[in-house]
């Protein structure tokens, strides 16, 4: 029989070993049992507390420019200001960049703060920020994931909520976010230790090759035949155990993992979610027959499915770091792509009545530097790091949309207002899920950690900026 390998990664004949459960715990992470003592979430009564069922993230992975998407400063001298233009809203009074012109038409949805800001400009220690809201610890420069990091926004509702259903308490998609040796931190559970870690889908849901039968049960196996399988197994594991006992070796160190496993097989709704055939070809177009739509897409039917929280990497690690040819690459390649899914999610969320219940949050590492120039060998201008203000947008959980929060300076370098910090937005997000940012988890020495150490950004909620 040949091996066949699907588009994210399991071999069907492995699953239908009898070791299948463990292979799957394995590559998947699956064991949703507790293993960190966490403290109760504290009673919350702000505006906002709890609206959220679902966060779905949308990272622009490399981190695009404030200054020519949602923070233009068409005042500002030549060499900072950009060579797009303003385009007014459905939301009186904001703007945003021409080429953005469906967002501009959903704007009254969207909230966007223009003075979000923090110290890292490197790529690496700056997505842990944005990622967990918290700075990567031991890190000055670049430094690669470790179990030491700062546990994901995922992992930490797995920690405090755990499931047994079969569906993971995070999805993230469609790239795992790596270079060569280097592993960017912020995308697993960290400190928690890997059975709190969220999923990582590597694979375009734009491809043909998109497969997600590994979720299913394989052809000509019922849910009674696999149950019959697990009685099975549970026989196998108690024999094993006993003669490991007697042999005083360590038991069976996967009846976690084949238990999570079996729960996953049976979740027809997840795997379906996966499913994006299903969707009307009407559906699939408005979202955009590309990486960034289809992505977008399928975190909508994860949401849909009971996954709470889904991130989409729109690009691989770099995508929108545009030292160069900045101008050609946001027209052309990266806002037209990130406008039509975008606002196609929007729609699909409103529309299904989900948007109330489903936090939206979009958002890079950092912005760009005010001044144009070239450097790194671009040959064409563009923009480097700037950390020192940048802009991040969100809708849906019951904020009022149509509204900026914060600004900028006259050119777009630093906040000329209060600045509000990724510690800010995690507390916003926790805040928005119903747990108290105060709330401490535990890692595997029993150390406490408090979830977040900023303040929810109220404003989203009540319109009036602190």
């Amino acid at each position: 029989m040949s091996n066949h390998r699907h588009g994210i990664g399991l071999i069907r004949r492995e699953m239908l070993q009898l070791g299948f459960s463990a292979f799957l715990g394995c590559q998947w992470r699956l064991d949703r049992a507790q293993g960190a003592s966490v403290a109760e979430p504290t009673p919350h009564g702000a505006a906002g507390f709890g609206r959220a069922k679902s966060l779905i993230v949308v990272f622009q992975t490399g981190a695009p420019s404030h200054l020519d998407t949602f923070d233009l400063k068409p005042g500002a001298p030549d060499g900072i200001r950009s060579e797009f233009r303003p385009i007014d809203t459905d939301a009186p009074g904001l703007t945003v960049c021409e080429h953005l012109p469906q967002l501009a038409r959903r704007m009254a949805h969207l909230a966007v703060i223009r003075s979000m800001s923090h110290p890292d400009n490197n790529h690496l220690n700056a997505t842990h920020r944005l990622l967990t809201g918290k700075p990567q610890p031991g890190a000055f420069f670049d430094k690669i994931a470790s179990r030491d990091d700062v546990p994901h926004y995922a992992s930490v509702l797995d920690s405090l909520r755990p499931r047994n259903d079969g569906i993971p308490s995070g999805v993230l998609l469609p790239t795992f976010l790596m270079e060569g040796p280097l592993v960017w931190p912020g995308q697993t559970a960290g400190y928690l230790g890997a059975k709190h870690d969220p999923w990582q889908i590597r694979s375009d849901p734009n491809s043909r090759l998109f497969r997600v039968e590994e979720l299913g049960l394989p052809v000509g196996f019922t849910v009674e035949r696999l149950e019959q399988r697990q009685e099975l197994l549970k026989t196998l594991g108690r024999e094993i155990d006993r003669w490991s006992s007697r042999l005083e070796h360590t038991a069976d160190p996967f009846p976690r993992q084949r238990s999570a496993a079996f729960q996953l097989l049976k979740a027809r709704r997840l795997a379906e979610g996966f499913e994006l055939h299903r969707e009307p070809d009407s559906v699939r177009d408005r979202y955009g027959r590309h990486m960034f739509g289809q992505s977008l897409l399928l975190a909508r039917r994860l949401v849909e499915a009971g996954v709470p929280i889904v991130q989409v990497n729109l690009g691989r690690v770099q995508n929108w770091d545009s030292h160069g040819d900045i101008f050609r690459r946001l027209r052309q390649d990266l806002l037209p792509p990130f406008d039509k899914g975008v606002s196609a999610l929007l729609d699909d969320l409103s529309e299904r009545g989900l948007l109330d219940e489903t936090l939206v949050l979009v958002t890079g590492e950092f912005g760009r530097t005010p001044r144009i120039g070239v450097s790194g060998g671009a040959k064409i201008p563009g923009r480097d790091h700037w950390s020192a203000v940048f802009t991040s947008v969100l809708a849906g959980a019951g904020i009022q949309g149509g509204q900026t929060i914060g600004s900028s300076d006259r050119i777009g370098a630093y906040p000329s207002t209060r600045a509000f910090s990724p510690e800010d937005l995690s507390a916003t997000v926790y805040h928005a899920l119903g747990i108290a940012p105060e709330t401490e988890i535990h890692d595997r020495l029993a150390r406490p950690f408090r979830i977040s150490g900023g303040r929810p950004i109220e404003a989203l909620w009540s319109g009036r900026t602190a």
